[in-house]
């Protein structure tokens, strides 16, 4: 059957992140955290939580990892959709892919920051004959 999860970050992370993996540098957070913008989620709600980078983090890059999704074939095609915002400070948003036989992580996608501080969403289609993460 076809199953759809939304991913929200309102009790802790989601269950397609690893969960209690959330790596240095990411914090979970809302508007009215006192960090500065975003000031609300994608919805306009001040109270919703996200997941944002921390400005005093260690490092310069952050890594959020999916649990293990299955093969995709023609009936099973993975199309994950999400929303971000990436402001002119932040530098790049990149999505990969890494197939289990392989030990790289292919960049499927990727945006830089931008002068319209938004959210927008984004939508990925997966195909993997094997098991995979992204």
């Amino acid at each position: 059957g076809f199953s759809c999860d939304k991913c929200d970050f309102e009790t802790n992370l989601c269950k397609a992140l690893h969960e209690f993996n959330l790596q240095p540098g990411w914090i979970r957070r809302n508007g009215q955290s006192g960090i500065g913008p975003p000031y609300s989620d994608r919805n306009g709600n001040e109270s919703a939580y996200f997941l944002s980078l921390s400005s005093d983090a260690q490092s310069p890059s952050a890594t959020l990892r999916t649990n293990v999704f299955l093969p995709t074939d023609e009936e099973h095609v993975c199309q994950i959709t999400f929303h971000y915002w990436v402001s002119q400070m932040s530098g790049i948003l990149m999505v990969g892919l890494q197939k289990h036989s392989e030990d790289t992580v292919a960049n499927i996608w990727q945006v830089s920051g931008d002068l319209q501080s938004q959210w927008k969403s984004h939508t990925i289609t997966i195909n993997s004959t094997e098991k995979y993460e992204v």
